[in-house]
């Protein structure tokens, strides 16, 4: 079995959509990125490809090529969770977390870990995300971003 752990971060401005776990959420703000800038779900495949030993997301899928403009990052998870399959890597688990002022997000959480667990192939309950502020401290207390942190297990599919 292996563990990994993913983490991503993208300044809040305005005339974005607000994007998190491949849910719409209405907000004055969104995260600035070349893909949607969905930090939760490029800290879950950042978990996932580091756990297999594949690097990162800016490896599979770099920001100087112009097919991931705007793509959807539920998209590139697919696209992640396929790459595993052919290695060899089962998604046992992602556990992740949103570090975020505002807004307030726990309605949207369900929605995310659904979004999530379909784009892997893998069960909801294998699937847990959640969302904490930082009490006013830092860049993301301050809202002028959003962070997320994601650790996943894998194991070796059978035969």
């Amino acid at each position: 079995m292996r563990i990994g752990h993913g983490y991503d971060v993208h300044r809040l401005r305005a005339g974005r959509r607000l994007v998190l776990g491949g849910v719409d959420i209405p907000w004055e703000l969104g995260l600035d990125g070349h893909s949607d800038a969905d930090v939760v779900t490029h800290a879950v495949m950042d978990a996932l490809l580091g756990a297999a030993g594949m690097g990162d997301i800016g490896r599979h899928f770099p920001d100087s090529d112009a097919r991931y403009r705007g793509i959807s990052s539920l998209c590139l998870l697919e696209q992640v969770a396929a790459l595993l399959a052919r290695a060899g890597w089962q998604v046992e688990n992602v556990d992740a977390t949103i570090l975020a002022q505002r807004p307030k997000l726990a309605a949207h959480l369900p929605a995310m870990g659904e979004n999530l667990a379909r784009a892997l192939a893998i069960a909801p309950e294998q699937v847990n995300v959640k969302a904490t502020t930082e009490e006013g401290l830092g860049f993301t207390g301050a809202g002028e971003g959003m962070a997320a942190h994601a650790v996943c297990l894998l194991t070796r599919l059978p035969g």
